[in-house]
């Protein structure tokens, strides 16, 4: 896992830092009223539940994972830390091999649909996919590494929650040196000679040797550097294609609730409707699928006693228009269904809700077009077909995040910082 493998290359581990607990079950999935699947950690349990949903699936679900094992480890060790700057990086017929073995060249939908037939189980294989930025039909199938990771890795969860990481990742850095200067908005890159000089930001000026930018591509290039240093114009911005933006409520109940896991799917709902409305014909979805995390269930810690804490996450297409009544239309949609479908009253308990959309991701983050995840992953915004993680315009300029390479995600997000620490010191040592 890349936690691991990132702190154990200063002598670290993840449990210097954090505690983390593996779920079990991972997740539940709701199909409709009283037609639910708890998915189990344990693999022979899995196995089980294959077989009891499609007979003799198991078989396929451990074909289906070996295919998808060996796309994680080669994956892992021999893509995702290339920096895709150039063609050459690939020309190695051992690297063919694989892209050729991982199915880089063959949809995910085509893909699952050899292993397996029964429509839940296409459901539950498809919907990480769901976040990559196109309907299974255009996402390749290497991207079942994701079913590995899922699956074989299991589903973990960081006691106190999600930020638990971050402050471990800053105490670390700390640690090694690293200063941080907080509530400081970089507003603009000063750049003389194609040289990044000076940072300006709301608290003063700072003198740079390397720029490592790892806030949204876009706005750095778009609203950070003077015309003319850009590396992409307007028209190559607006011409990518985006994975999902999310519509999410935070919400405090002041009651336990009954009927849901840590980690909880509502797929009573149309996936292909879904998905075509972020990825083919963008809108508000017409009849949303949702994901309810309660971390409370796990965690006392995250909640005052007696209460509950959910997350609820709609995905849906980027640069939507974003009101408050579309928000309250939404949050309404979803809490009939979670009443219905889980047999209780929820919104009479609710004593505190926030909503968080695009106008949340862009105010906040600077992200384009409110995306909450990144460039899509298809075939054509793969490796060097991304932007650079180095300014074409600005030699010591380089960029990190969801925007540039591997891609979209928490761990491939980290990854990309490690890439262009690689080549900062190769080539300014």
């Amino acid at each position: 896992m890349y936690f691991e493998s990132y702190f154990a290359q200063f002598g670290k581990k993840p449990a210097d830092y954090y505690h983390l607990i593996r779920l079990d079950p991972s997740y539940r999935v709701v199909f409709g009223e009283n037609d639910l699947v708890d998915v189990p950690a344990q693999m022979e349990a899995l196995r089980d539940l294959f077989d009891s949903v499609e007979p003799g699936s198991s078989k396929q679900l451990d074909a289906f994972l070996k295919q998808a094992a060996y796309k994680y480890q080669v994956g892992i060790q021999e893509f995702v830390y290339k920096p895709s700057r150039s063609v050459t990086e690939f020309i190695d017929p051992r690297l063919l091999i694989s892209a050729i073995r991982m199915d880089v060249f063959q949809s995910f939908y085509t893909h699952v649909r050899r292993f397996f037939k029964h429509p839940k189980i296409l459901q539950l294989m498809e919907f990480p996919v769901l976040f990559l930025g196109a309907v299974p039909q255009n996402t390749p199938a290497l991207y079942s590494l994701m079913n590995y990771a899922d699956i074989s890795l299991g589903t973990w969860y960081p006691m106190g929650g999600m930020h638990k990481i971050v402050e471990g990742m800053t105490q670390f850095a700390e640690e090694k040196g690293v200063t941080f200067n907080y509530n400081c908005e970089v507003t603009g890159i000063d750049v003389i000679d194609r040289q990044a000089r000076r940072i300006i930001t709301n608290k003063g000026t700072f003198d740079a040797a390397v720029v490592v930018a790892g806030a949204d591509y876009h706005h750095v290039e778009s609203q950070l550097l003077e015309k003319g240093q850009q590396s992409y114009s307007e028209e190559y911005w607006n011409k990518r294609v985006l994975a999902p933006s999310s519509l999410i409520f935070y919400v405090g109940v002041n009651k336990r609730l009954q009927g849901l896991r840590h980690h909880n799917l509502f797929f009573d709902a149309d996936f292909g409707l879904h998905a075509q409305e972020i990825y083919e014909t963008p809108q508000w979805p017409t009849e949303p699928l949702f994901y309810v995390s309660a971390p409370s269930v796990t965690d006392p810690a995250v909640a005052p006693q007696g209460c509950e804490n959910l997350f609820i996450l709609i995905p849906v297409a980027p640069a939507l228009a974003d009101s408050e009544e579309v928000r309250e239309k939404y949050y309404q949609v979803v809490m009939d269904r979670l009443e219905k479908l889980t047999g209780q009253s929820i919104r009479e308990a609710v004593v505190y809700k926030r909503s968080y959309a695009h106008r949340d991701f862009v105010g906040d983050y600077h992200a384009f077009k409110g995306n909450a995840y990144g460039l899509a992953n298809t075939l054509m915004q793969t490796a060097i077909l991304k932007p650079s993680l180095k300014s074409r315009k600005v030699d010591n300029l380089f960029y990190t995040g969801q925007l540039t390479v591997p891609g979209p995600g928490v761990p491939p997000s980290l990854i990309s910082g490690q890439v262009v620490a690689g080549e900062v010191v190769k080539e300014f040592g």
